[in-house]
């Protein structure tokens, strides 16, 4: 099984490769501040990950603020405004709130494996 993420304390982090180093490396997911690790295998790149992810969070305690949360449930969707004024009605007339439709929308789109992203805009063109 291939794994693109690695996952520490609610945390993903990247990972990458240098070929020209041979170098291993990423930064956490989903948060605005930067934290990076790097190493030379794959289980010290897990290791590196969280020692990455555990300094984070007590750097920020010392700090005396909230780490961010990755992923808190709030996003900003560019629909572009007939998209967005057609799914608007649609909403109403069907007596939901579009924040539903968008929800469903994602809910459908995880769980369905055939659903892939490239299908969705062939549909829309």
């Amino acid at each position: 099984m291939s794994m693109t993420t690695l996952e520490h304390n609610g945390y993903q982090g990247s990972i990458e490769v240098d070929v020209g180093t041979d170098l291993l490396f990423g930064k956490i997911l989903f948060v605005n501040d930067l934290v990076t690790y790097e190493a030379k295998t794959v289980p010290d790149l897990r290791k590196e990950f969280q020692a990455a992810v555990d300094d984070y969070l007590v750097t920020c305690q010392q700090l005396g603020r909230e780490p961010q949360q990755p992923c808190g449930g709030v996003f900003n969707v560019r629909v572009g405004p007939a998209l967005h004024r057609a799914a608007a009605v649609r909403a109403h007339k069907d007596g939901v709130k579009l924040n539903a439709v968008v929800v469903s929308a994602l809910e459908q789109y995880l769980a369905d494996a055939t659903i892939k992203p490239s299908t969705v805009v062939a549909l829309r063109a």
